[in-house]
C-alpha cells in the first residue's frame, strides 16, 4: 500500500515555478489585518440593518400583536459575548474593552441617539444595575422588556469620564432581526427570528430596498405564513399516508411514495401566494416607516441578475418580473392613499398567484 501510494505520488504532475518563501509571521500579520477589516465591515453592515430594522419595528407595532417590547435602538457587546475566534482582535477592530459593554451601533433617531449615546461609548449601568459582560445583547433585550417605556438612567463612560443620561424607551415589534455573513442574497424567518444574509444587504442599493426585505419577512411572521405552511404540510402528509394505506390494503406496496410526494406538495401549497402577500403587506410596513418606495422595485431586477432562473420559474416564489411589477403597483396604491389622506392599511383580499409549474418541471412560457 505504502509503495503503491509512493509510486502514484511520484507520477503526479507538479508545479514547476519557484515560489517565494512566505514566513509564518508575515502570514499571521496579514491574517490579522484581514480579520480586523472583516470585523469592521461586518459591524458596519450590522449598523445599516439595525438602523432600518428599528424604523420598521417601531412603525408597525399594531401589526405585531403581543410580540412587542420596549427598545432604545442600541447594540452593545463585549469580547466575551462574541464567538471565541473574534475575541483576540475585538479591541483592535472596534475598541471593545473586557470590563464594560461597548456601544457598536446606535440607530438614527432612536431613544439612545436622542439621549446622546454614540458608537464607542461604554455602558456601565442602567438604573444602578451593572450590565452583564457575557450574553450582553440578550441581557439588554430582556432588561428593557421588563422595564417597559419608563425612563432609564444610564451611566456611560466616554473618554475616561462617566456621565449619566436619561433614555426613554419606545415600543416596537420584538422579533429579533439578525445579520449573518453568507454570500447568497437571501433572507428568511421561522416566525421566531428574521435572518438577513450579507449577500442580500450588498444587493440592496438603498435603505428602502433593504427595508422592503425586512418588511417582507416581518409580514411573513405577522400573517402566520409559517404556521399555515406547516398545516398544509401536515395535510399533505396525512393524505399521502391514507393513499399509501389504501394501496397496502390491496396488497400493493408504494414504499411511502404518496406520503413523500404529497408532503412536499402540501409544503408548497400557496407558497407563491404567501410570498406575494408578504411583498404586498411588507410594502405598507416600509411606507409607514417613512421610506420612499420610488425605485424599491428595482431590487427585483438586481435579483434577476443574481438568480436568472427566477425570471421565469415560480416554484416556491413569484418570478422576479411579477415581484417587480407588483411592487411598482403597490407603490402607486400607497401614494394614492397618501394623497387622499387615507390610512396606510393594506387590502387583505385574496391575491391571485401565478400559475404553478407543470408536473414535468418545465418552465411555463
Amino acid at each position: 500500500m505504502v509503495v503503491a501510494s509512493a509510486l502514484v505520488g511520484a507520477q503526479c504532475a507538479m508545479p514547476i515555478s519557484r515560489l517565494p518563501q512566505l514566513p509564518e509571521n508575515e502570514i499571521d500579520a496579514e491574517r490579522r489585518i484581514q480579520q480586523v477589516a472583516q470585523m469592521r465591515e461586518y459591524y458596519g453592515q450590522l449598523h445599516r440593518v439595525d438602523n432600518v430594522a428599528f424604523r420598521i419595528r417601531t412603525a408597525n407595532i399594531a401589526d405585531c400583536g403581543e410580540h412587542v417590547a420596549a427598545q432604545i435602538g442600541l447594540y452593545a457587546t463585549t469580547p466575551q459575548s462574541l464567538p471565541r475566534r473574534y475575541r483576540s482582535y475585538a479591541r483592535e477592530a472596534l475598541g471593545m474593552t473586557w470590563s464594560r459593554p461597548t456601544v457598536i451601533s446606535v440607530s438614527d433617531g432612536s431613544p439612545a441617539a436622542q439621549a446622546g449615546i454614540v458608537k464607542g461609548d461604554e455602558i456601565i449601568s442602567l438604573n444602578g444595575e451593572l450590565i452583564a459582560v457575557t450574553g450582553t445583547a440578550r441581557w439588554l433585550r430582556k432588561w428593557f422588556a421588563r422595564n417597559g417605556t419608563k425612563p432609564v438612567e444610564a451611566v456611560i463612560r466616554r473618554a475616561d469620564e462617566d456621565q449619566t443620561v436619561t433614555v426613554t424607551p419606545v415600543m416596537g415589534c420584538s422579533i429579533p432581526i439578525n445579520y449573518v455573513t453568507a454570500e447568497e442574497a437571501n433572507a428568511a424567518t421561522d416566525g421566531e427570528q428574521i435572518i438577513i444574509q450579507s449577500g442580500m444587504v450588498e444587493l440592496a442599493k438603498t435603505d428602502a430596498q433593504l427595508a422592503s426585505i425586512i418588511g417582507h419577512e416581518l409580514a411573513h411572521a405577522n400573517l402566520g405564513h409559517i404556521e399555515k405552511q406547516q398545516i398544509n404540510t401536515l395535510i399533505g402528509f396525512a393524505g399521502g399516508v391514507a393513499i399509501d394505506g389504501g394501496f397496502a390494503l390491496g396488497g400493493i406496496s408504494t414504499g411511502g411514495a404518496f406520503r413523500r410526494e404529497l408532503t412536499k406538495a402540501g409544503g408548497r401549497a400557496y407558497s407563491v401566494a404567501f410570498e406575494r402577500e408578504a411583498d404586498y403587506v411588507g410594502a405598507y410596513y416600509i411606507a409607514r416607516a417613512g421610506y420612499d418606495l420610488t425605485g424599491v422595485e428595482d431590487l427585483w431586477r438586481l435579483m434577476a441578475m443574481k438568480n436568472p432562473s427566477g425570471i421565469q420559474l415560480a416554484r416556491t416564489h413569484p418570478t422576479s418580473p411579477v415581484r417587480f411589477l407588483q411592487m411598482r403597483k403597490v407603490a402607486a396604491e400607497i401614494a394614492d392613499k397618501k394623497a387622499r389622506g387615507e390610512p396606510l392599511t393594506p387590502d387583505l383580499r385574496f391575491v391571485q398567484t401565478e400559475q404553478p409549474p407543470s408536473p414535468s418541471g418545465e418552465l411555463m412560457r
